[in-house]
């Protein structure tokens, strides 16, 4: 374990939470110049703070001893990157091929057809873009995969599509 690197990661955290030293060292009992000492890496937080600290940054203890760092175990993550990848690979698709290729038609027509949308507009408005991005995201979680809801939080920007994954990742959990 990198002390440094969770201390980081919980100060991350906790700055993200809009949190002083203070307020997370109140909130777990201890005192802020313990939170300080985590932070720099000098000490590691006690295991008996790990779950109320973990719920308190809104993580889970795996993630905060790696640093921030998801540990792919058995469960299928979908990674948000991988979404994004795949959107930007459509239109790679159209420069690649050309625009009236029968192949890349073909599929625009597929995939409008099937989600009842229009793709080649739809896929240039950055709103309507992280709309797919959750729709894939979602169809993922009911599918049975997982989602790192920091991942979620640090790529979206619309609040409203976060808060959709995060119920549907919420509700697959159990």
């Amino acid at each position: 374990m990198d002390a440094l690197k969770i201390g980081n990661y919980i100060k991350t955290l906790r700055k993200t939470k809009g949190l002083t030293q203070k307020d997370l060292a109140e909130k777990l009992s201890v005192s802020f110049q313990a939170v300080s000492k985590w932070e720099n890496g000098e000490t590691l937080p006690d295991t008996g703070l790990l779950t109320d600290l973990c719920d308190i940054l809104d993580t889970t203890a795996d993630k905060l001893l790696n640093g921030g760092v998801f540990v792919k175990k058995d469960r299928k993550l979908m990674r948000v990157e991988d979404v994004v990848l795949g959107f930007e690979h459509i239109e790679d698709l159209k420069r690649c091929f050309g625009e009236n290729c029968t192949f890349y038609t073909g599929m625009i027509d597929g995939i409008n057809s099937k989600m009842n949308i229009d793709l080649r507009d739809d896929i240039k408005d950055p709103a309507l873009l992280e709309v797919m991005w959750a729709e894939v995201l979602v169809q993922g979680i009911l599918s049975g995969r997982t989602v790192d809801m920091d991942e979620v939080r640090t790529i979206f920007s619309r609040q409203d599509m976060i808060d959709v994954i995060d119920n549907y990742a919420r509700k697959a959990a159990g």
